[in-house]
């Protein structure tokens, strides 16, 4: 694929032609799409259109059939899911994914147990940088993970996402369920990771709120990919709702 942002610089994740799927069923059929450090990739599409998918192969939770996957270059279409975390990169999955009946802490140390042992000794300072970003971790770090709000618990996943220190960071909808102004928090989070130099794929339904932290934009529909673009290169956004609706 070529260099979308037009600035040179090597992604971290490149998707071409991706088919994936579940068992023998196909739900992604042709997706392709970057993902570049210090970037925010949004990738829209209606319900049913291949997102989760999506993420779901690049971290190896599904099987593909066909395309390529590549992290800094490399195919690892055939590595496990921990190889690839080793690798850089990391999910946060739909629905506030942690261990209710562990404490916030445990939770965060869990993040980092897919490391090789001498890597876990960083542990320590992940964690304690998770706390120094989000106070509310630390004044909770002994309560149980169920305890928390519903904010608090995706707030908590995407920490424990961050501690193995990845460069790639895949969010699949974590708008979900939160109100406004938590969701506003999380939209801020997205922004200062992407200007530490994170690179982010972010799955959204809400159009509006994706934009607003948007660097590219990708369209899928019915499993394929619509619609690539810069966001400033894209003069009228209707264009991308048409994408988003299928009329592209």
């Amino acid at each position: 694929m070529s260099d979308l942002n037009g600035s040179g610089t090597v992604p971290l994740i490149e998707v071409e032609g991706l088919i994936a799927g579940y068992r023998d069923l196909r739900a992604v059929w042709d997706v392709s799409l970057s993902v570049y450090p210090g970037k925010t990739t949004v990738l829209l599409g209606s319900n049913g259109a291949g997102k989760t998918t999506t993420l779901h192969a690049i971290i190896g939770l599904v099987k593909t059939f066909g395309g390529s996957i590549k992290v800094d270059g490399e195919d690892v279409g055939d590595l496990p899911t921990y190889d690839r975390v080793r690798r850089g990169v990391a999910l946060v999955q739909e629905g506030k994914r942690v261990f209710k009946d562990c404490t916030v802490e445990q939770n965060l140390l869990l993040g980092g147990w897919c490391l090789p042992r001498p890597r876990r000794r960083q542990m320590t300072g992940a964690i304690e940088k998770a706390y120094e970003r989000f106070p509310v971790l630390a004044s909770r770090r002994k309560h149980l993970a169920g305890s928390l709000s519903g904010g608090q618990q995706q707030i908590l996943a995407i920490s424990q996402a961050l501690v193995p220190e990845p460069r790639a960071l895949l969010l699949d909808e974590p708008s979900a369920g939160l109100a406004p102004i938590v969701l506003q928090e999380i939209l801020s989070t997205i922004n200062s990771l992407r200007d530490e130099g994170l690179g982010i794929l972010l799955v959204e339904q809400l159009v509006d709120a994706a934009l607003s932290v948007a660097d590219h934009v990708s369209v899928i529909a019915l499993g394929r990919s619509v619609f690539s673009r810069p966001l400033e290169h894209i003069e009228d956004r209707q264009v991308i709702r048409d994408a988003y609706i299928g009329l592209a």
